[in-house]
């Protein structure tokens, strides 16, 4: 394989970075992780866009290059890749080892990438079942404490709550996805997910006012259910609401729109609306990008 490292293509193998790089001391960094299907990156400007605004917020909105598009294309082509998945970091760069960033900055920007199946109608899923789900005690960060519409490479809460489904499989196999909520007690999004369910025939999602990351697959599925005439609903959810839903799913990227077999061992599952969004989800990609 070869990465795009600061302007350049390297091997796999030589594709570093400086242990002073401010990304690996403290996790000073934005990232975008992106789906590809046929040689172009879905969403690519709502994704390019959440990465600036990573990027402001973390007081570097420079460091995203003008060419950044021009680094995935080429990536992709010096790996003969037309479907694939695409991770783009850009860090503040080698600084003196203190907390307080330099005003001056020299980014690190680094793509890498790994094959996919093909996507759309006549693609392949990349999740094998229905996913199982269950709830952590580990609660989603404040925003108050670190925005929650920011991408950055600082990931230890879903890690702990990742750790927390090991941990509770005692040896066995852990649920797909863990279940966050905010600190008031409303469902948030999955570690790596957002979620959706369906419940008196209306679709229903957390609302983007809590703490947790809108994700460009999730304002997809919201834009193809109104497009549809669907009843949709954001707001403030409980457990039990999620636990009782008709139907429920999680979006992400890489999964699309992957049903909940379980909720803590609760039967959900998919049902028309889920089975129905996948389709037109598959029928947009097939349409923009094949």
């Amino acid at each position: 394989m070869q990465y795009h490292v600061d302007g350049e293509l390297v091997p796999d193998d030589e594709a570093t970075v400086s242990v002073l790089d401010r990304g690996f001391m403290y996790g000073d960094a934005g990232f975008e992780t992106l789906r590809v299907y046929g040689g172009d990156p879905f969403e690519w400007e709502a994704h390019r866009k959440r990465l600036q605004h990573t990027a402001e917020t973390l007081g570097f909105a420079d460091a995203v290059p003008d060419d950044l598009r021009a680094r995935v294309d080429e990536t992709l082509a010096a790996n003969d890749l037309s479907e694939a998945y695409i991770k783009v970091s850009v860090t503040r760069g080698v600084q003196p080892g203190k907390l307080t960033p330099h005003p001056e900055v020299d980014p690190t920007v680094v793509v890498i990438c790994k094959e996919l199946p093909r996507g759309g109608r006549d693609g392949q899923r990349v999740w094998g079942d229905p996913a199982a789900v269950q709830t952590v005690r580990t609660r989603r960060i404040p925003g108050e404490a670190v925005p929650a519409d920011v991408k950055t490479h600082n990931y230890l809460n879903g890690i702990l709550g990742k750790l927390e489904l090991r941990r509770a499989a005692a040896g066995g196999d852990p649920a797909d996805e863990c279940l966050m909520r905010d600190v008031d007690g409303n469902i948030a999004e999955g570690a790596t997910s957002n979620v959706f369910f369906v419940a008196e025939n209306a679709l229903r999602t957390p609302s983007a006012d809590l703490d947790l990351l809108p994700g460009v697959t999730r304002d997809v599925v919201l834009e193809l259910a109104r497009e549809e005439e669907f009843p949709v609903e954001t707001g403030r959810y409980s457990l039990d609401d999620l636990r009782n839903a008709d139907e429920a799913f999680l979006t992400n990227s890489t999964w699309e729109i992957r049903p909940m077999a379980t909720v803590d061992g609760i039967e959900v599952g998919a049902g028309p609306m889920t089975k129905l969004l996948q389709r037109l989800f598959d029928e947009r990609i097939e349409a923009e990008h094949y």
